[in-house]
């Protein structure tokens, strides 16, 4: 296959926010596990919803509704496509991942009873952990844990020995966003299968890097936030095999999600609309689909490919300032370097890389028990996306061996 290269500098044309400037120094952005940047592709498709066809969906005779529901379907359609959903209801529009899985922690409480098992990983962010204990707390089931080892690699041999009939759900990340470490989801939903558990892959951190397949993973259910993949933020998705969304209860009441309501009895419209309770985020959805088609008019062997290229050279540089520690060394990582500097607090670099421009995460990233795990009370983590350079990784690596200097 051959895989086209990216014109770095062109691409970078596409993102106004990088031509700020921070505290007198050009922005160096490093922070695109938390949130991506939106290209200006994505923002005129925002502008051009509100100054052209704004108007509520699946309602109105008028021409503007019509406008906005066909831009919004067809946003549903092209990201069917991109993940390789068999059907386009099978696409729920949510607030993100975190409503997503929360969308999915409710419903199974009709299907879980005490002594079922809800096995999560140990890597989870929090969104992945807190909904299942409560899930746990609502129904009498047990939640257990999927170890990992210290190079941030789950022990697959020691989630095969969890696993047993009592096991009726398996949660956890394509990607980790505290450590970058790309699991073996294949071989994890195929293993729960086996005891025909149910399982749900939190894909936030992998939709800007991997290109998904959800018939080939087999998952029931998938989840992607869309402000992680170049889009707006408050928008995601939950994909669900047909057969469990028709299982799942709705999750919320209101307008939209319903066929016929009387006060004896209401009952419940097709999907996807069971889950679409309320006006939804019409342009967050429309504008969505726009960053999809940005992401794939780059092409996602070529992200690979340039990302793999910054994350080993940024490694390296970083390798080479004595007393840095990094966390998360599996030979299976996306562009995410977690790491600490012997004797010195990651918040404390974090602040000084800010005052020299550079925008990186510091703290335990919303996976506390990864840092538990470590006994550290965080990391420092620089994330990096296809339109970062490798001057700007010279930038950070500058940038923390003068904080280095400054607190030692």
């Amino acid at each position: 296959m051959i895989i086209t290269k990216l014109d770095i500098e062109t691409i970078r044309k596409d993102f106004p926010i990088l031509k700020r400037k921070i505290n007198g120094y050009p922005l160096v952005y490093l922070d695109n596990a938390a949130t991506s940047q939106t290209p200006k592709q994505v923002i005129d498709t925002i502008v051009d919803y509100y100054s052209r066809y704004n108007a509520n969906i699946h309602r109105g005779v008028h021409s503007l509704s019509q406008e906005a529901t066909d831009a919004y379907e067809n946003a549903r359609k092209k990201i069917q496509n991109h993940i390789n959903a068999a059907e386009p209801h099978e696409i729920i529009f949510t607030s993100g991942t975190t409503d997503s899985i929360n969308l999915v922690a409710s419903g199974f409480t009709s299907f879980l009873k005490k002594g079922d098992e809800v096995l999560v990983s140990a890597m989870e962010h929090h969104s992945n952990i807190v909904p299942w204990q409560m899930l746990c707390e609502r129904t009498g089931a047990i939640l257990k844990v999927i170890p990992m080892n210290h190079e941030g690699e789950l022990l697959i041999e020691e989630y095969a020995k969890l696993l047993s009939d009592n096991t009726k759900l398996v949660v956890c990340n394509h990607v980790s966003n505290a450590l970058g470490t790309i699991n073996p989801i294949e071989k994890i939903i195929s293993l729960a299968h086996e005891v025909e558990a149910a399982v749900l892959i939190d894909g936030a951190q992998a939709a800007p890097h991997i290109k998904i397949d959800v018939q080939k993973l087999n998952a029931d259910f998938y989840t992607v936030s869309a402000h992680k993949i170049c889009g707006p933020t408050g928008v995601g998705i939950l994909y669900g095999k047909e057969e469990w969304l028709k299982k799942l209860p709705p999750y919320q009441g209101g307008g939209e999600m319903i066929a016929e309501v009387t006060f004896e009895k209401t009952t419940y419209a097709d999907l996807p609309h069971k889950f679409e309770a309320g006006t939804p985020n019409i342009c967050g959805g429309i504008a969505f689909g726009a960053a999809i088609d940005y992401m794939n008019s780059l092409g996602y062997e070529a992200i690979a490919s340039y990302e793999k290229e910054l994350l080993e050279y940024a490694t390296e540089e970083l390798k080479s300032i004595k007393g840095l520690k990094i966390y998360g060394t599996s030979q299976h990582k996306t562009s995410v370097i977690s790491f600490n500097v012997q004797g010195i607090h990651p918040y404390d670099i974090g602040t000084i890389l800010d005052k020299l421009g550079i925008a990186v995460r510091t703290g335990h990233h919303c996976a506390q028990p990864i840092m538990d795990y470590y006994n550290i009370p965080g990391t420092i983590r620089a994330s990096f996306s296809f339109y970062n350079t490798k001057d700007e990784v010279d930038i950070l690596v500058e940038g923390v061996k003068k904080a280095k200097q400054m607190l030692s």
